[in-house]
């Protein structure tokens, strides 16, 4: 089915066009949400969000745009607000133990952890170093970076999800750069 038939099947509520688009585009939305929350149970839950935005509001989709990018701007906008919202309950969680005096509680260390080889352990060190430093990144340089270096999307393609011009995405993506390589440095300049 081409992407248009499934546009319209959509509209007229066929739950089978719907499974077909899920299937189709499955993978994609949820990469691209575990591309921002480095979390499997996290993005599967965001990707069931997507596609139920994406059923109710189908309507509102401007057939100017490839379905695929409309699919990443909801996938990206949901993802963010994941993030945005689940900050703000970690913060009420954590006024709130301290208030009720949870704070003190002990931290759980896997027994795995003894196991974990030198390298292994170095390993995963540089990757909550780098995921550390992209979400230190400003939200569009997070954005234009994320979608380009991990999900592959060209420059005219992420211009055309975040809806600006290719200068603009060019300029987001050289500046997150450097600010990556930045955050990287200082980590192991206080080492």
């Amino acid at each position: 089915m081409t992407d248009e038939e499934l546009i319209e099947g959509i509209l007229n509520k066929n739950q089978a066009t719907f499974k077909i688009l899920v299937d189709k585009y499955q993978f994609l939305v949820l990469n691209t949400c575990n591309s921002f929350l480095h979390n499997k149970t996290f993005s599967e839950d965001v990707t069931q969000e997507v596609f139920i935005e994406v059923f109710l509001s189908i309507h509102k989709f401007k057939k100017e745009a490839k379905l695929s990018t409309w699919l990443y701007r909801i996938s990206v906008n949901k993802s963010l607000n994941f993030i945005r919202d689940n900050k703000k309950n970690n913060l009420f969680k954590s006024i709130e133990n301290f208030f009720l005096g949870e704070g003190n509680q002990e931290l759980q260390i896997s027994d795995n952890e003894h196991e974990t080889s030198e390298n292994e352990a170095i390993q995963k060190e540089r990757i909550e170093l780098l995921h550390k430093s992209i979400n230190a990144l400003s939200k569009n340089q997070k954005v234009a970076f994320t979608l380009h270096k991990i999900e592959n999307l060209s420059y005219k393609q992420i211009s055309e999800v975040m809806n600006l011009s290719l200068s603009s995405v060019e300029g987001l993506i050289h500046r997150a750069k450097i600010n990556v390589q930045r955050g990287i440095l200082s980590f192991y300049k206080k080492k």
